[in-house]
């Protein structure tokens, strides 16, 4: 459960580091030894011989730009009132339309020359009742990625990316009971419905390999599931708004037990439906998941903390965030109590895990002078929170504020190296970074900087195989609604049309030389100040929402 930790003086104190980076500009905005990246051409995920390989690609989830989506948990979650919806947080509505735009989508990937497109397939609209499936919906994912491979691009599918048939667990019906009914699964965690529900999952992926495999190589089970977890059946925050965070022994970790078994029980369906060889590289499908990871540090009363108990508190949270579902796949154990010590064996679970996407945004503070989360006994600094454990940013320019964090560049490369060091042998994709901003300086600044840390880390002699932007254009973004903007290509949300970025500009340039010259990194590289933000103070304590407000 514990490691070495990384001192957070070094995290912190900026100018000895920008001297340790050699490649990347320091914190006065002087270059400090630019030089050109290079990236190899896009190969295999997994193979040995793909190690040198590498792809450039974009990201986005089915219920975040498609329209004509009632059949959702969310379409229910957010929907108006007065509609029969619950009104939880701004409504989804027509997203960005990319439903209907789908195919002609594919040209602005065409546009920045990229490899590979990673989407989900929207479950609900397979399946919008249980065992009723939608062939309609089949072609149109089966058009989407003929489209793709008729341009050259490489489709990664994610099977779940947040979203739900709303038979798996209604958000409408919390209390289940009935108990599991065709309508209503009851969802992950019941001790009745979690078995239901897994299975279900297992049979979606084999249809979805079944009907894509002769095309489809490359499947990533799960999109951030512990943060779904949490956010889903934590807080309550995303549909179908349970909160188990507090039970945290009896219903919390249950509901993580059954995510874990989920993965491993699709991962085996894709196996077995898929196989056919799509690319070439002599395997019929590769299988991950992706994590959200952040760089956590020690922090104490708004300020780096050296204290030990502030390290301890970082190293529980890394474990239970980064390093449990990771460790419980690859051993096949779980931790039934999140005490860093496995007590469950779970065989099935093993070899089931062929790469692992990490997509990372930003840096935040962890403390155990409060203990807001329960049996992990500490607080991190988080969205509207800060129990103390909120620092300020390296600079003021690196305030996110709508997101309320920082983004600090060199966090990806730590992390990168952690989880390269835990897992050696498992190749690593950074399956989405990105930057919420209205400025295409700002933009194109985080492209530069987070291939940077890439090729920092691939020169530290880690195995990364590819970098998806997140993302492809402006979307929904789950309960913070429209105003966030993510995209390589803005979206008039009047019009939905699409407008390029500076960043789609510099990715498009690096994608078809497939390298990051010395002027983009002149430019945009390095750690120092970036573009300014509007709406950012001049120097926040924090860069979190609620302290912004003030």
């Amino acid at each position: 459960m514990t490691r070495t930790p990384r001192s957070p003086g070094v995290l912190l104190r900026l100018l000895p580091l920008a001297v340790l980076l050699g490649a990347c500009g320091s914190l006065d905005g002087g270059p400090v030894g630019v030089g050109g990246l290079s990236f190899a051409k896009s190969g295999s995920i997994v193979t040995d011989d793909g190690r040198g390989s590498f792809r450039f690609g974009a990201a986005t989830a089915a219920t975040q730009i498609e329209d004509r989506n009632p059949t959702t948990d969310w379409w229910v979650f957010t929907g108006p009132k007065e509609q029969g919806g619950l009104a939880k947080s701004p409504f989804v509505g027509e997203a960005s339309r990319g439903y209907t735009l789908a195919i002609e989508d594919v040209k602005l990937l065409q546009e920045m020359h990229l490899d590979s497109y990673r989407f989900s397939i929207e479950w609900a609209r397979i399946e919008p009742r249980r065992d009723v499936i939608d062939e309609e919906a089949i072609r149109h994912y089966s058009d989407l990625i003929d489209a793709l491979l008729a341009a050259g691009i490489k489709p990664m599918v994610t099977i779940h990316h947040f979203s739900n048939p709303t038979w798996v667990d209604d958000p409408r019906d919390l209390a289940c009971a009935d108990g599991p009914t065709d309508r209503n699964l009851c969802g992950l965690g019941h001790p009745v419905g979690g078995p239901l529900v897994i299975a279900e999952m297992a049979e979606h992926a084999r249809l979805l390999a079944e009907r894509f495999g002769d095309r489809v190589d490359e499947w990533g089970t799960w999109n951030e599931p512990m943060n779904y977890v949490l956010a889903a059946y934590g807080l309550g925050a995303f549909p179908p708004g349970k909160n188990r965070l507090f039970n945290f022994i009896d219903e919390f970790l249950p509901t993580i037990r059954d995510m874990l078994a989920s993965h491993a029980a699709m991962a085996k369906a894709i196996r077995e439906a898929d196989r056919r060889d799509a690319d070439g590289d002599g395997r019929p499908a590769d299988v991950g998941l992706t994590l959200a990871v952040i760089d956590w540090v020690p922090s104490r009363d708004g300020q780096p903390s050296d204290d030990p108990a502030d390290a301890a508190a970082r190293d529980r949270l890394e474990y239970a965030l980064h390093w449990l579902p990771v460790d419980s796949i690859r051993n096949g154990t779980f931790d039934a109590n999140a005490d860093g010590v496995p007590d469950e064996q779970h065989p099935d679970w093993q070899g089931t895990l062929d790469w692992l996407g990490v997509q990372y945004y930003f840096r935040g503070g962890v403390t155990a002078a409060v203990a807001a989360v329960p049996v992990l006994d500490l607080a991190p600094c988080f969205d509207a929170f800060d129990l103390g454990a909120c620092i300020a940013p390296a600079d003021p320019t690196f305030c996110v504020p709508v997101m309320g964090y920082e983004y600090w560049a060199p966090g990806l490369h730590d992390l990168i190296m952690d989880f390269s060091g835990r897992y050696p042998g498992l190749p690593l994709v950074v399956t989405e970074a990105g930057i919420q901003t209205r400025v295409g300086e700002r933009r194109a600044e985080n492209v530069v900087r987070t291939l940077e840390q890439i090729g920092r880390a691939r020169a530290d002699g880690a195995d990364v195989r590819g970098y998806y932007h997140w993302s492809l254009y402006d979307n929904f973004e789950w309960a913070l609604g429209y105003e966030p903007r993510f995209g390589l290509y803005s979206v008039d949300f009047t019009t939905y049309e699409r407008t390029p970025t500076m960043g789609a500009e510099v990715l498009g340039r690096i994608a078809e030389e497939r390298s990051v010259d010395d002027s983009l990194r002149e430019r945009f590289g390095g750690i120092g100040p970036m573009t300014p933000e509007p709406g950012v103070p001049e120097n926040p304590r924090t860069c979190n929402r609620a302290d912004l407000a003030k």
